[in-house]
């Protein structure tokens, strides 16, 4: 009787320890991904994979952990939040950037939005596949060639600054 009783013990404190995803290791995916930088007006910073200079909406993974964003949801549009989703199989590294092209053209390999931003200004918004906010960021005109981007990276308060294409703000 004492040996069931240690080997259960045993396997409920192996079960303990065994952590498989980000949320059982204690890391909120909701917390952990955040709009970092986005380019409403672009000619000429970071192309896609066709060579084409397109809006674009930089993601950073503030966690030490590679996270799936897949059925996560991404919107310029408060009223419309559920706009564009991200496919299957969508990861950020751990402490990584992922860029989601904003240029109307879905036809294209890769992350393309079928919505583009507005030099005009606007809003991004991003979504947990429950529809849950986590992100809202509100950006005014721009005339240049500027990014609104976290100044600290991941963390700081949006400005205008030079493109920082996947990389560090």
């Amino acid at each position: 009787m004492k040996k069931i009783g240690l080997v259960l013990l045993l396997f409920a404190i192996l079960t303990a320890c065994t952590k498989d995803t980000p949320e059982e290791e204690g890391i909120n995916i909701n917390d952990s991904i955040v709009i970092n930088e986005l380019m409403p007006k672009n000619s000429q910073y970071g192309s896609d994979q066709d060579g084409e200079f397109d809006d674009w909406i930089e993601l950073y993974n503030l966690s030490n952990e590679d996270l799936d964003i897949s059925g996560f949801y991404l919107s310029d549009s408060k009223k419309d939040v559920t706009k564009w989703k991200f496919p299957q199989g969508t990861i950020i590294g751990k402490n990584g950037f992922l860029i989601v092209w904003a240029d109307g053209d879905t036809t294209q390999v890769g992350l393309h939005t079928n919505y583009k931003l507005s030099a005009a200004g606007e809003n991004v918004v991003l979504l947990s596949p429950e529809q849950e906010l986590i992100n809202l960021v509100e950006y005014p005109e721009t005339l240049i060639e500027q990014s609104w981007a976290r100044v600290p990276n991941g963390t700081g308060d949006f400005k205008w600054s030079s493109p920082t294409f996947n990389k560090s703000n």
